[in-house]
């Protein structure tokens, strides 16, 4: 038998081998591979190593960091203050989108969707209406992510 049959029947080997991975139960989670069953079609290289399947099961679980309303005020205004239409000497708690620091509607929506980055949820335009200062985002935020003191 020549080399060349041989690396042949090897690899149809181990490509029907593969073929039967596919067929096994999702709980399979990893399996070896070695020399006899993917043999090289031209004797470059082989291929030895564990291969891990991931079952669409599997999940890695990680939780935020603790929020109080002092951290979340902190990160509002930080956002607001890297926003380059604020002034931030004009810039509080207190102060009006709008009327207090010169804001568009466009300038609002900006800054609702700079919010959403930050804190990692959508808020809704319904609710993005009302939020008109960032002591409203402040306690909407807290709301949303259980933060009550």
């Amino acid at each position: 038998m020549s080399c060349l049959t041989r690396n042949v029947r090897n690899f149809a080997r181990g490509a029907s081998y593969l073929r039967s991975l596919t067929t096994k139960p999702a709980f399979v989670t990893s399996l070896k591979l070695n020399r006899q069953h993917l043999a090289p079609a031209n004797n470059l290289s082989v291929v030895t190593a564990t291969q891990r399947l991931i079952t669409p099961h599997e999940r890695s679980y990680s939780s935020k960091p603790p929020l109080s309303l002092k951290l979340i005020s902190d990160r509002v205004l930080l956002v607001l203050k890297l926003y380059d239409k604020v002034n931030p000497d004009k810039l509080s708690l207190d102060s009006h989108f709008i009327n207090d620091l010169g804001l568009d509607s466009l300038d609002h929506v900006e800054v609702i969707m700079a919010i959403e980055d930050e804190f990692g949820f959508e808020i809704p335009d319904v609710d993005a209406e009302k939020l008109l200062k960032p002591s409203d985002i402040v306690r909407y935020v807290a709301d949303k992510e259980d933060v009550y003191e």
